[in-house]
């Protein structure tokens, strides 16, 4: 079972109180593809490149077991490129470019290989494309389980889209503002149940450093964040989030869009944030690129003793 991440693959320049990274490696695909792959599970990347986006990068993605199939190379045009200065809090952030190039004109057109996916993730983009994509998944019978994400510009610029997409969508995860927009009401259990009537089953409310909620079937879960000394870049942390949670459930079978197992997506969410908690400490990707099994595994220990609740004290 193969999970299909379609997004961006770009150059991102990052400024913290703590550093600066010029033109590195980033993008919502690159930090969800390797993610996922972490957790041992096939990953197919479908996102567009320029010119001068540089073939050692591929490289990268290659030698770690993304397939690089559908990464498109547009030789006429340059790369996506972002740059954000971070406030100190590492919470809220400026935009200072957002430059689309060749992302303006990117429609994939999907590898037959790339057509039969168990898990669709669809990274932040135009909300037409991401239905492009649910469609040219969605046939002969078969259908992925689609887990999407959004922000706020398509929220207001492009509502009847978003929720034209949404119908066929599975999971959704937005941060909390997101939530509180799409839904139009200020308390995050409400959105979800608004978001959910609009066709996901399952609402993911990210919280950054307050961690996660979870809303799926019957079943509410609040994962916390795990307390980090340094944190030295947040981008990326949220696309790390979707890589970990689609790869746990792709790991476990758990891939039936009809079917729901609240154990097993508590299990995601915290996979999930395990691997964003390690991203965060590194400029960009760089310590997915070099992540040893080992500390994934120390940390998803720590994890779960951070999250064990002891048995209630009984009142006479």
């Amino acid at each position: 079972m193969s999970i299909l991440v379609v997004g961006t693959v770009a150059f991102d320049t990052v400024e913290t109180p703590f550093g600066r990274a010029d033109r590195i490696l980033g993008g919502s695909a690159t930090y969800a593809a390797l993610a996922a792959r972490h957790l041992g599970v096939p990953v197919l990347l479908s996102a567009v490149v320029g010119a001068d986006f540089p073939e050692a990068h591929i490289e990268a993605l290659r030698a770690r077991g993304v397939d690089t199939e559908g990464l498109v190379r547009d030789p006429d045009g340059e790369t996506f490129f972002w740059a954000g200065r971070y406030h100190y809090d590492l919470n809220t952030r400026d935009t200072l470019a957002t430059h689309l190039n060749v992302l303006a004109t990117f429609r994939p057109d999907l590898p037959a290989a790339y057509r039969r996916p168990a898990v669709v993730c669809l990274g932040n983009l135009d909300p037409t494309i991401q239905l492009d994509v649910i469609r040219q998944t969605s046939n002969d019978g078969h259908r992925p389980l689609v887990i999407a994400d959004t922000m706020n510009f398509w929220i207001e610029q492009m509502r009847d889209a978003l929720l034209e997409t949404l119908a066929h969508v599975d999971v959704l995860l937005v941060n909390d503002s997101e939530a509180r927009e799409l839904a139009g009401v200020p308390n995050l259990v409400a959105a979800a149940r608004r978001i959910r009537s609009m066709g996901p089953q399952t609402v993911i409310i990210k919280k950054g450093e307050h961690g996660a909620l979870l809303f799926c079937g019957d079943d509410v879960f609040s994962a916390p964040a795990y307390p980090l000394e340094d944190v030295t870049d947040p981008t990326g942390a949220g696309d790390t989030f979707l890589g970990g949670f689609a790869g746990h459930l792709v790991r476990s079978g758990a891939t039936d869009p009809r079917t729901l197992d609240p154990s097993v997506y508590r299990q995601a969410v915290v996979t999930g944030s395990v691997l964003a908690s390690c991203v965060v400490e590194a400029f960009g990707p760089a310590k997915l690129l070099d992540l040893p099994p080992a500390e994934v595994v120390a940390r998803m220990e720590a994890f779960r003793r951070l999250s064990v609740v002891p048995e209630p004290v009984t009142v006479a």
